[in-house]
């Protein structure tokens, strides 16, 4: 399975319409990949808090209807990173929430699954405020392999890659808007993820800057073993590509059967 990764840029002075538009267009120019991956908040911005509200939208809003369409031309499963959802609030009629939602399409451009992004990032503030969190680990059910979904600040929490290996996760996928001050954590973690659950990490980030804030980019592939197969050398956009081997997932479980060993669930 080849996969690769969109690292695309998110300019404040490029409107929403017209970054949906470019993405849409790269995801079209990758008829050689198999599944293709963007990252988290692409659209607004992970940092660009005040304006999540005006550029939320529903599950098949505008950026759905885009991302289904470039993945039904070019023939590949995509993860189009996530977005802020604006759905129903359960509380009453008329209300609304705002989610943090990673969107899979099949190549059919059928939407197959959506992730809430549980872990909040904000300490208070910002995405911790402003959005309602999910409560589900979300897998899903590719040819050969099955995807666990998380984004950004979920790869700070071992216990939901847990869950999604549990579930059967061969491949973890982590769109981020992860800042360039914590870098060296981006990359770490996203090694140790591969590593304690002997999964492949599609761990895929935004260029540029979101509201000020600087971008780590550093969007990288890596194997069950925890090698890095390939990694942006910045935060240039550009596009992250690897093959990947769900039967070498099998090999590594096998040859160091470290799960076998887990004491405490």
């Amino acid at each position: 399975m080849r996969a690769s990764l969109i690292q695309i840029g998110v300019d404040g002075d490029e409107t929403v319409e017209a970054r949906r538009v470019r993405a849409a267009s790269l995801v079209r120019e990758q008829t050689a990949s198999d599944l293709v991956v963007l990252p988290e908040l692409w659209t607004v911005g992970a940092f660009a808090f005040d304006s999540f509200e005006a550029g939320s939208e529903p599950l098949d809003g505008p950026t759905a209807r885009a991302m289904s369409e470039a993945a039904r031309e070019a023939r590949v499963w995509l993860h189009a990173g996530s977005v802020v959802e604006r759905a129903e609030h359960a509380g009453g009629p008329g209300g609304t929430a705002l989610y943090n939602t990673s969107l899979v399409f099949s190549p059919d451009g059928e939407r197959i699954a959506a992730y809430r992004k549980i872990h909040r990032f904000g300490f208070d503030r910002g995405e911790a405020t402003l959005m309602s969190a999910g409560a589900e680990p979300v897998t899903v059910d590719l040819p050969g392999i099955t995807l666990g979904l998380a984004t950004c600040y979920d790869l700070r929490f071992p216990e939901l890659f847990r869950a999604l290996t549990d579930a059967g996760a061969r491949a973890l996928v982590v769109p981020a808007g992860w800042p360039d001050r914590r870098a060296s954590h981006w990359s770490l973690l996203a090694r140790a993820r591969a590593v304690e659950n002997q999964a492949y990490v599609l761990a895929c980030g935004t260029a540029g800057t979101h509201a000020g804030v600087p971008q780590a980019g550093r969007s990288a592939i890596i194997d069950p073993w925890g090698e890095t197969l390939a990694e942006a050398p910045d935060a240039g956009e550009r596009v992250v590509t690897a093959e990947l081997d769900p039967a070498y997932v099998d090999r590594v479980r096998e040859d160091f059967p470290v799960l076998r060993d887990r004491v405490l669930r």
